[in-house]
């Protein structure tokens, strides 16, 4: 349990490399070498021997009781809206540590498992046994602890998109297509370049980090 602590935003990685991933459908668990999909852990109370992991779009990971294909062991694995995680045993998983990995076993008895090969196997995620030698290892996965305040810092507004808000805010700016939006566009441009070339001063006055000084200049560009 040292690799899970409460609150603490971690990745999965298993053995192919790739990292457990949630899928916008909020339905689908892949794997994916794209590392950006994180899992908040929490504890769970009166045991203190499993643990549940919540999506980016606030699902648990939870162990299905459907197949995952016709006359085969493994059983799906899905995010699941919980009524009442406290009472869903579906949504936890038993960490167990094997050297610096681990695995995580679900209702059942079964472990989370990432599975290789040809589709439809490829780049699934099932809850299984390792039947055979070679699929000893499709359980174990690598815990990567992630700062949680990295998190915030991806939806921070682009100063691209800063830039487009300024010009469509403007009551007065040209349409795209009509005449004067080209050069509307390039003193936009410009304005924005001078803006932020002014950053290095910023930076003195806002010692509090990165994020001071983006969204100041942020808000200068939609006044």
């Amino acid at each position: 349990m040292e690799f899970f602590n409460h609150g603490k935003a971690v990745r999965l990685k298993s053995h192919l490399d790739k990292y457990l991933v949630a899928d916008d459908d909020q339905e689908t668990i892949r794997q994916s070498r794209d590392g950006a999909s994180r899992w908040r852990v929490e504890l769970v109370e009166g045991n203190a021997h499993v643990i549940r992991l919540k999506s980016r779009h606030g699902l648990y990971l939870a162990a299905s009781d459907e197949a995952y294909l016709l006359g085969m062991t493994g059983k799906k694995v899905a995010l699941k809206a919980s009524a009442d995680p406290k009472r869903d045993a579906s949504v936890e998983w038993e960490p167990i540590r094997e050297g610096y990995s681990v695995k995580l076993r679900a209702k059942g008895g079964k472990f989370l498992r990432a599975n290789g090969a040809t589709p439809p196997w490829r780049n699934s995620v099932t809850h299984d046994l390792p039947y055979r030698t070679a699929t000893q290892d499709w359980v174990m996965w690598d815990v990567d602890e992630v700062d949680v305040s990295v998190l915030e810092d991806e939806y921070l507004p682009r100063l691209s998109n800063a830039s487009s808000l300024s010009d469509s805010s403007a009551p007065n700016s040209p349409r795209v297509g009509t005449p004067g939006a080209a050069e509307g566009r390039k003193k936009s441009i410009f304005a924005t370049e001078r803006r932020w070339s002014s950053l290095a001063s910023d930076r003195s006055v806002h010692p509090s980090g990165r994020e001071v000084i983006f969204l100041s200049s942020f808000y200068n560009l939609v006044d």
